[in-house]
């Protein structure tokens, strides 16, 4: 079981650097301004009310921030932060553990929590609502069961699929709310300030140009920020311009709309290998050599954003857009798909 304080020492080596950009109050979160307004005003009331937090539930794609709000959230609280997932809760003494040694104010903190065993999910549901925790104690006719009275604490739960998360589970969140894909303006201005952190020498149009290679996700335009880095102090001089990110985002394979190595597989395979589609998601999934959770979570909803492909009762879909992008021609066939 995993379970830390959100500390770079409790972080692996290759996320220190994303660690460390990471923003600490809702002032310096860029972004989601509506998101931040709604939980701003929970602060001041729960400030107010000298009480913790309600129960947070945050939903989104991968890479928008859900952990680093969590990390705000306790922050503005003046709350220790405790940190695990969702498969590595594995029994009910695991998060038992974690809940006995709460303080009261404590921010614990679920990713993937729509990865919960159902058993797990069972003892948080007095947890959160009544602050108790029932432990059984021996097995068969013997065993008793006790109940133990929990500190007031906040739990945020973050999860890529808010419609995997039990109902019953959901429900005992009081604050429910999705992070969005930011806007080019927004990557940019978190580029410029992901650069300085870094001490990453960049222009305005060097800023713009990885911004809009972002996929709308900050954690990817830090790490093209991160590519294009690299590129220009090992092949040019050293500057972020708009020149430099560009060649360096075409030796790493990183196409003008964003697109990877992988997304144009994923397309290339709908549309070479499979006519346009339909197209089931294992199928594709064996296809590209990814997990279905992997091509649904981290590959499909950028390119359902833009429009690329399409979701049908019969399978994944590529449109004319996505024939455009690979400099095809799409055939009438694929035009009737999308409309039946």
């Amino acid at each position: 079981m995993r379970e830390d304080l959100l500390t770079p020492a409790a972080l692996p080596d290759d996320d220190v650097v994303e660690w460390t950009l990471r923003p600490q109050s809702i002032d310096e979160f860029i972004g989601q301004a509506k998101l931040k307004e709604r939980l701003a005003i929970s602060i001041e009331a729960a400030r107010s009310l000298n009480r913790p937090l309600d129960h947070v539930l945050l939903s989104g794609p991968p890479g928008l921030g859900k952990t680093t709000m969590a990390g705000i959230l306790a922050n503005e609280m003046g709350s220790r932060l405790r940190v695990t997932s969702g498969p590595a809760l594995e029994r009910p003494g695991d998060v038992a553990s974690i809940l006995t040694n709460l303080d009261k104010g404590d921010v614990f903190f679920i990713d993937e929590i729509h990865r919960l065993p159902r058993a797990v999910e069972e003892v948080l549901y007095p947890a959160m609502e009544d602050f108790q925790l029932d432990i059984v104690l021996g097995k068969g006719p013997s065993a008793q069961s006790i109940r133990l009275d929990l500190p007031h604490f906040t739990m945020i739960g973050a999860t890529t699929r808010k419609g995997k998360v039990a109902a019953p589970l959901r429900d005992r969140f009081g604050i429910v709310d999705k992070l969005d894909y930011y806007t080019q303006e927004e990557l940019g201005r978190i580029v410029h300030r992901s650069a300085i952190i870094l001490d990453v020498p960049i222009t305005e149009d060097g800023a713009d140009l990885i911004a809009l290679r972002g996929r709308g996700t900050p954690r990817i335009a830090n790490r093209l920020l991160a590519r294009v880095r690299d590129y220009a102090v090992a092949r040019a001089d050293g500057v972020a311009d708009a020149a430099t990110a560009n060649a360096a985002l075409e030796v790493f394979e990183v196409d003008g709309r964003g697109l990877d190595k992988v997304d144009r597989e994923i397309l290339e395979a709908i549309v070479v290998k499979f006519g346009g589609g339909p197209v089931g998601l294992s199928t594709l999934a064996i296809v590209v050599g990814e997990e279905p959770e992997t091509v649904e979570d981290a590959y499909e909803p950028f390119l359902l954003q833009i429009g690329f492909l399409k979701r049908t009762p019969r399978g994944r879909v590529a449109t004319p857009a996505a024939y455009a992008h690979l400099g095809l021609e799409p055939p009438a066939a694929a035009q009737q798909t999308l409309l039946d």
